[in-house]
């Protein structure tokens, strides 16, 4: 069975609360039954990890072998990390960018990617549909 990881960063865990005006009210435990539902129809397996720490996303990414294929959607990293921008370039799957809003559309500094030229593909400002249109693109790939 295809497995993949889905890997959000910094305060996506604030999702529905901090600045609605721009991720609207969807929760990420929204986005996770999102997801889930979407594995089931597919018959894929997912596994859905949040955390703020730089670090422990590098480990998860540095320890994904056993996943077919990575959705990411780094937050605020995206634009900063350099390490987890590494560690997607030891991987050996493919992984598709996903953000909430269209950073293009935001300010300036939210318009590099550090995981761009790594991944197969972005998709950015579909809000939370994003992530299962992810899903769909995988599995499209794999």
């Amino acid at each position: 069975m295809t497995n993949i990881l889905i890997i959000n960063g910094p305060n996506l865990n604030m999702l529905g609360k901090r600045e609605p005006e721009i991720y609207g009210s969807t929760t990420l435990a929204d986005v996770e039954k999102l997801c889930a539902d979407k594995a089931a129809d597919l018959d894929v397996e997912i596994e859905f990890k949040q955390s703020n720490i730089e670090g422990e996303i590098v480990g998860w990414i540095q320890e994904s072998e056993k996943y077919d294929g990575i959705i990411i959607n780094a937050g605020a990293y995206t634009h900063t990390s350099v390490a987890i921008r590494d560690a997607l370039l030891s991987v050996d799957a493919p992984i598709i960018e996903v953000h909430i809003s269209n950073i293009f559309k935001r300010e300036e500094f939210r318009h590099l990617s550090y995981i761009s030229d790594v991944a197969a593909g972005m998709i950015c400002g579909l809000g939370v549909q994003g992530y299962t249109l992810a899903m769909d693109g995988l599995v499209e790939m794999l």
